[in-house]
């Protein structure tokens, strides 16, 4: 369980990338909605990844 919530920050910044990269094949990138929420997923995963790895301790 440690294991995941370690990384859950890099999988929240993954997501947001992957949502990112996918807008950006299709040509989907005028869409407000989702370019906010990829970029909401990258700030949240980072900061959770700062917070959470700082608290976790091996």
């Amino acid at each position: 369980m440690k294991g995941l919530l370690k990384n859950l920050g890099l999988i929240l910044i993954v997501i947001g990338a992957v949502i990112l990269v996918c807008c950006s094949f299709v040509g989907n990138v005028n869409n407000n909605a989702i370019l906010g929420s990829s970029l909401a997923l990258i700030f949240v995963g980072l900061i959770s990844y700062i917070v959470i790895n700082k608290r976790i301790t091996d």
